[in-house]
């Protein structure tokens, strides 16, 4: 059972953002840092990535835990009141998600997932996102 009335959870819903959140904020400041420019959100591309690196034909996505479902992370945790809302939900976004991923490599692009609870460890999220758009190849 929600503890909240639906207006108050529909208002408190509706201030989630889809983009400039604190974690893809993060990763755009680290990307930055290490000389990497981009483009934000092109609209044209399937699933449209929070980060666009045309020189090099590369994408990073920026996802939460929780919406996107991160196999085995404490955050990707489900609610307890209407699951039935909640499992349709999750399985668009991670349906959409895959989907994306499986159309930009079609099309020739290199993708990259960063997931929110990787950002505590900036050690690891640099080599990964040094790696990934240090290559040539998609």
């Amino acid at each position: 059972m929600d503890i909240l009335p639906r207006d108050q959870r529909s208002a408190l819903m509706s201030r989630i953002k889809g983009k400039d959140t604190r974690p893809e904020l993060a990763v755009r400041s680290l990307v930055h840092a290490l000389g990497y420019r981009f483009r934000l959100h092109r609209r044209d591309l399937p699933g449209t990535p929070d980060m666009v690196f045309p020189r090099f034909k590369k994408v990073v996505f920026v996802h939460g835990c929780f919406w996107h479902r991160h196999s085995g992370c404490r955050l990707a945790y489900t609610p307890k009141s209407n699951e039935r809302f909640w499992a349709t939900k999750f399985s668009r976004n991670v349906s959409r998600d895959k989907t994306a991923l499986k159309q930009l490599q079609q099309l020739g692009w290199g993708t990259l997932v960063v997931w929110e609870c990787e950002l505590s460890d900036t050690r690891q999220l640099t080599r990964r996102l040094t790696k990934h758009l240090s290559g040539s190849q998609p």
